[in-house]
């Protein structure tokens, strides 16, 4: 995949890098994988809003992904590459042996035509998902489980790869993308090669209505409201600010906000790098 950059011929084109779509096969979704999507505008059941600057923003359709690759044993092969307005990644359509249609996660360097498998006896090739104990040490990986069945949480979004580093015991050492190391059951599933549309990091919207096309509304800081709204509001010019903080009063910037007795804590070899 590539980006395209335009000429500036208007402000909005100036600085607007996109993806190309060129690995895109079929611009319809598969009817029997989609439903539809109500947006909350970031309030809750009772109507409070709970979440601000969310808002409006294009329809969309969600896709139902296949995290689980529980259909073991049984080939699949991708009919299309797609694009998936909820997530960053692209998605792939698999039509299993049995006749059966799933969406998956595109790796990169997955095409159309290529055959897929799941479970133990399946092959560490791109695309193929399996236990952490049968891939081997060194591998790239992506869409990783944290408890055997639950289906991948981990590394989901565009351009992210986990790294296999070594086993112990009954647990394999993966290296995230955060920096961080930490122990996984080998039983875990993971899929091997990194995520595909590697260049989503590169794009740039270029103007601020791609943004409320997303559903964003516009976020104004701390700094410019009154005391009543922020704890960092008030004063006169510029005279507001102090250490940075939440609209709650948490300190950010540096403050540790993991439980101290957090369960999962003895699992967690070394934590992500800090700048």
């Amino acid at each position: 995949m590539a980006v395209r950059k335009f000429k500036p011929t208007t402000p909005g084109q100036r600085h607007k890098i996109i993806g190309t779509f060129s690995e895109i096969t079929a611009s319809v979704p598969e009817k029997s994988l989609v439903c539809g999507k109500r947006s909350s505008g970031g309030r809750n059941t009772t109507g409070k809003m709970t979440v601000r600057y969310i808002g409006g923003g294009h329809k969309q359709k969600y896709r139902f992904i296949d995290f689980k690759r529980e259909k073991d044993g049984i080939p699949a092969v991708v009919k299309t590459i797609e694009y998936d307005p909820n997530r960053s990644a692209r998605i792939a359509l698999l039509f299993y042996a049995d006749g059966e249609k799933r969406y998956i996660i595109a790796p990169n360097g997955l095409e159309v035509g290529a055959t897929l498998m799941s479970g133990a006896e399946a092959a560490p090739e791109v695309g193929n998902a399996l236990p952490l104990q049968n891939i081997p040490v060194g591998t790239v990986i992506h869409n990783i489980e944290l408890r055997p069945g639950q289906g991948g949480i981990l590394v989901r979004s565009a351009g992210n790869f986990a790294q296999l580093t070594s086993r112990e015991g009954r647990y394999c050492v993966i290296k995230l993308p955060s920096g961080e190391t930490r122990q996984i059951l080998s039983a875990c599933k993971a899929t091997v090669g990194s995520v595909g549309n590697s260049d989503h990091a590169l794009e740039s919207s270029g103007k601020a209505g791609r943004s409320r096309w997303l559903g964003r509304r516009p976020h104004n800081r701390g700094v410019v409201m009154n005391p009543h709204d922020h704890p960092m509001g008030g004063g006169e010019g510029r005279q507001s600010g102090g250490h940075p903080r939440s609209r709650t009063g948490l300190y950010a910037k540096g403050k540790k906000t993991r439980a101290p007795k957090k369960q999962s804590n003895k699992y967690i070899i070394e934590r992500a790098n800090k700048k």
